[in-house]
């Protein structure tokens, strides 16, 4: 059946397009998984915190490495695009970037991420966020972007409001997680929206009050 919009984003773009690597700043960058990755993924869920976050658990080395093959197939399919935050030098994972649930059509997507511990409290999930964003509304055309967290997480909220995600309001009890259905934040980003350079100056205090709530 023939639409009467257009298309947001031409499916080619994921379909018949390398997946790119993405600068975020000094010595840090997104670029896609390897398969020599994967005891570096599997260490990574080793982590408590991301266990109770992602709902998921690696076993083993064998099924991280299955799971960067998803990884690395879903961006020809042009549903999710998943990119290894590394260090720039070293080649090291940090961390995980992606956008989910990809609706090219109408140019929609959602933030993800995930941080290794060894490498918390450097600032690089707001960086991996922000260099993300910038390609998806910049380089790719996406129009809206939206972020989830737990209510539980106040991390996460941190990092979407330091990332210019806007809180939109709470989806009750909308992800199971292992210890009961959680409330869940949605924060979004719409193109046109303040870039992260100009965000501390308009959002002021008030931001800062409810990322911490």
């Amino acid at each position: 059946m023939p639409r009467s919009v257009p298309a947001i984003i031409a499916a080619e773009v994921f379909t018949k397009g390398a997946q790119p690597v993405i600068p975020a700043g000094e010595g840090l960058v997104l670029r896609p998984w390897l398969r020599r990755d994967a005891p570096e993924v599997f260490a990574a869920f080793q982590d408590p915190a991301i266990q109770r976050w992602h709902a998921r658990t690696a076993e083993s080395v064998e099924e991280a490495d299955d799971w960067i093959e998803l990884w690395l197939h879903a961006w020809s399919g042009g549903a999710d695009a998943n990119w290894a935050v590394a260090d720039s030098h070293t080649g090291h994972v940090v961390g995980r970037a992606s956008l989910r649930s990809m609706l090219l059509s109408q140019g929609l997507g959602e933030m993800a991420y995930w941080v290794a511990p060894r490498a918390r409290g450097q600032g690089i999930a707001p960086r991996a966020v922000a260099a993300l964003t910038s390609w998806a509304f910049d380089e790719i055309g996406f129009h809206r972007l939206e972020l989830r967290h737990s209510v539980h997480n106040p991390q996460s909220c941190r990092v979407a409001m330091k990332s210019g995600y806007a809180l939109e309001g709470t989806n009750r009890s909308a992800t199971l997680h292992a210890d009961g259905w959680h409330d869940m934040h949605m924060h979004a980003r719409v193109a046109g929206d303040l870039s992260t350079e100009t965000l501390p100056l308009a959002l002021g205090s008030r931001a800062r009050h409810r990322a911490d709530g």
